[in-house]
């Protein structure tokens, strides 16, 4: 009796395994799901989203592609919801994106696959005696979107790296607290609680700022050296393999955002406010978006600076000969570093 159920069961085992190898990798095409975290240096992905870019590049294919947006704060989220499948393409930093690169390698292989564009972010105090790296003590609490592994904490690390030496390169990892960057920016504005410092982003620097008892300690751009990539897209060598015309139409999506961006950048500002519903006054988003300190392009730029430095500091095990080793082929076309 129990034959004819074996068999029925592998018959169905083997329709189903043939129809995933006939039929996964098209169904899986026309699908995308994709996670941006808070603030400005997101504008490409604000603009695809406004103007419907993904949808637009796939149409041009023959395909109806089906986008599916989402907010997350900090990196680690965004890792672990990029290996265990939830979502098809997320974003941090290029640490967070070169850490998860590492740990994948010869695995799920993740790359990146543009930059989001290149801006400097600032760590910020309000503790007037605090002038300096050296000025922080073990009273100072320095608010940061994902302690110890994200964008800001690892920029940090790297000049800590530089001012105390390698061995010390941790050293303000302990005074490091987890906050999105809204809640620290107004915490920051706010005064009187634990949170006196907080290693910020566009738009949220620009509004802290303007609080006269907020000062400037340290920008990325002093740490690298220059002009370099803030945020980055990326995704599992699977998700790039298996769906190409999904791949190309989102990577045509951002090139064609960029332009967008550049050809009309009060236009930008105005997208910006709509897609995140922001309540920030146009006049600062605009401000912001033509600020020459900040270039929204999907070439990055400097990136190798961190991969470099990361696996000097023993964060990173593998090396990489250059930044076309970490991202998709795809992005190789231009002047990248």
């Amino acid at each position: 009796m129990a034959l004819p159920f074996k068999r029925s069961a592998l018959t169905l085992l083997a329709a189903s395994l043939a129809g995933a190898l006939l039929g996964n990798t098209a169904q899986a095409e026309g699908k995308i799901s994709i996670a941006q975290q808070f603030g400005i240096g997101y504008l490409i992905l604000d603009v695809v989203r406004d103007q419907q870019l993904i949808e637009k590049h796939g149409k041009a294919q023959g395909l109806d592609i089906k986008v599916d947006w989402n907010s997350i704060s900090g990196a680690t989220a965004m890792n672990e919801a990029l290996l265990t499948g939830s979502l098809d393409v997320v974003s941090a930093g290029v640490p967070p994106m070169l850490t998860v690169w590492d740990r994948t390698k010869g695995k799920q292989n993740v790359k990146a696959i543009a930059s989001l564009g290149s801006m400097p972010n600032y760590l910020l105090t309000n503790n007037p005696n605090v002038k300096t790296l050296k000025d922080f003590s073990d009273k100072d609490r320095i608010a940061v979107p994902a302690a110890g592994v994200g964008f800001q904490s690892r920029t940090l690390q790297i000049e800590t790296a530089k001012e105390f030496g390698n061995d010390q390169y941790k050293k303000f990892d302990d005074i490091s607290v987890s906050l999105p960057h809204p809640d620290a920016t107004a915490a920051l504005i706010a005064g009187g609680s634990e949170i006196n410092a907080h290693f910020s982003s566009p738009p949220f620097q620009y509004q802290a700022l303007q609080n006269p008892n907020v000062h400037k300690v340290l920008s990325s751009y002093d740490v690298l050296g220059g002009q370099a990539t803030f945020n980055v897209l990326y995704t599992t060598e699977k998700f790039h393999d298996e769906n190409p015309k999904t791949y190309k139409a989102f990577y045509e999506a951002l090139a064609e955002a960029e332009q967008i961006i550049k050809a009309d950048k009060p236009a930008a500002a105005q997208a910006y406010i709509r897609v995140e519903q922001s309540k920030l006054p146009l006049a600062l988003v605009e401000k912001i978006v033509t600020d020459p300190e900040i270039d929204f392009t999907v070439v990055p730029q400097r990136t190798f600076i961190y991969a470099e430095k990361l696996q000097e500091l023993g964060v990173l095990k593998n090396k990489a000969d250059s930044w076309k080793d970490y991202f998709f082929e795809e992005a190789h076309g231009g002047a990248g570093s």
